[in-house]
């Protein structure tokens, strides 16, 4: 029975049992990274034993274009592209760079636009035109009724002070990675956003671990932002989609639910947010 369930999973199958019972989805991954030149397709085969479906690929900039088209084509069924400037990635060209993102918006089907937002960790210099490119592709999304994935790093205060002019809008999505306190993580359920939780729920210093268990599942969805930010026991190496199993391990612990719980639960949560 469950060998005939396996087969049907088509040409990227499934080969571990266990884990086929059960539906993970990674809902931030970089599948094209150059991380991943030598050994993508055999790193796309773990992630599908360990029982990680659905990836969802957000956008850096033109450069990468191509090579999440080629990813999409590769695995129509399991990969779904995000479209969008990453805030690092916002330099002297970024009025381009959105032109590209635009255009490219209107030719794909993709089901995000993302990652976008603030990040004033390496570079404040480009403050007020990060601030301007997320505005206008919150506009976009909200002008094609797909949600938005954020990247947030040393800005928290600026990125609310964005989202709070649109409240009251159709605008959501997910808070990618989100590293904040308590106060931040309902400050962001509140503006419809998901909270993204990867591999730093389970460092020792991570910190969120220990007020997650005051936040809904419901409002929860799992990531693994791979090749960065790998979860213990493989936190300092290269991440991949496969330890996404390592997140919910933690969680599951978190919630005292039990692993297929978390799968199942966050699952229907992404589905909730892409419509997917």
């Amino acid at each position: 029975m469950h060998h005939k369930l396996l087969l049907k999973k088509g040409k990227h199958a499934c080969f571990n049992p266990y884990f086929c019972l059960m539906i993970l989805t990674d809902t931030h991954t970089h599948l094209y990274s150059e991380a991943f030149d030598e050994d993508q397709e055999a790193m796309i085969q773990r992630a599908l034993d360990a029982g990680v479906e659905r990836f969802f690929v957000p956008a850096i900039d033109a450069s990468y274009t191509d090579a999440m088209l080629s990813l999409k084509k590769k695995y129509p069924a399991q990969v779904h592209l995000m479209c969008g400037l990453h805030p690092t990635h916002v330099k002297e060209n970024y009025k381009e760079e959105l032109a590209h993102a635009a255009e490219m918006l209107q030719k794909e089907p993709y089901v995000a636009v993302g990652e976008i937002g603030m990040d004033l960790y390496w570079d404040k210099s480009f403050k007020s035109q990060q601030q301007e490119a997320f505005h206008t592709q919150i506009q976009w999304s909200i002008d094609k009724k797909l949600p938005i994935a954020i990247h947030c790093r040393e800005a928290f205060d600026e990125v609310f002070e964005v989202l709070d002019d649109y409240q009251g809008t159709a605008l959501h999505g997910i808070f990618h990675c989100f590293t904040g306190n308590l106060e931040q993580a309902q400050r962001a359920i509140d503006l419809k956003m998901k909270l993204g939780i990867g591999g730093v729920v389970t460092f020792k210093n991570g910190k969120i671990d220990q007020f997650l268990d005051q936040i809904p599942l419901s409002e929860i969805v799992l990531e693994t932002d791979a090749p960065y930010l790998a979860p213990v026991p493989y936190r300092g190496k290269r991440n991949e989609s496969a330890y996404l199993i390592q997140v919910a391990k933690k969680l599951a612990s978190i919630y005292n639910k039990d692993l297929k719980e978390i799968a199942e639960i966050t699952t229907l949560n992404s589905r909730q947010v892409f419509g997917i």
